[in-house]
């Protein structure tokens, strides 16, 4: 084999792992069902209801690539006006996870709101733990999430 198709080759090969790795290292900013956030539960009945409220396919909005659902026009059109303020922090991911560094998927009914920012967590037992040092793992979280957030996400 000459040195020039040994070259090509290698850079065929380099070019095909770095598109692969693509799909392997970014995962999405937003976690999701199906391309559905919080798994169609609505993001603005955890701040007016203060629990977790199945949301409709009749009242969606798009953010960062994802579509949210929600249980009435009013809470859609707020969720419009301002999504930073009623999306989960860290994409929906578990707020938890993102303070240990990984991603991880959530359940609506494991929420924390806190300083009027949605907090989603793994699962109720998770949930505990975050509650007994919020503030630490939120600073934990934030110090983390530029790095998660490029991880993988979870199946």
């Amino acid at each position: 084999m000459t040195q020039s198709i040994r070259h090509i080759l290698l850079s065929a090969g380099v070019a095909a792992l770095a598109f692969s790795s693509a799909s392997i290292v970014f995962g999405g900013e937003i976690y999701t069902t199906d391309g559905i956030a919080i798994n169609g539960y609505d993001a603005v009945a955890y701040f007016t209801d203060h629990r977790p409220v199945k949301g409709s396919d009749k009242f969606t909005a798009p953010y960062k690539g994802a579509t949210f659902y929600f249980a009435s026009a009013a809470h859609r059109d707020a969720f419009i006006q301002n999504p930073e303020h009623f999306a989960p922090q860290y994409g929906g991911y578990c707020a938890f996870g993102t303070a240990q560094g990984h991603k991880a998927t959530t359940e609506p009914q494991a929420f924390t709101v806190v300083n009027d920012k949605l907090y989603l967590n793994y699962n109720d037992m998770v949930l505990k733990t975050w509650r007994s040092d919020i503030a630490g793992y939120i600073n934990k979280a934030n110090e983390n999430w530029e790095t998660v957030k490029a991880q993988p996400s979870p199946k």
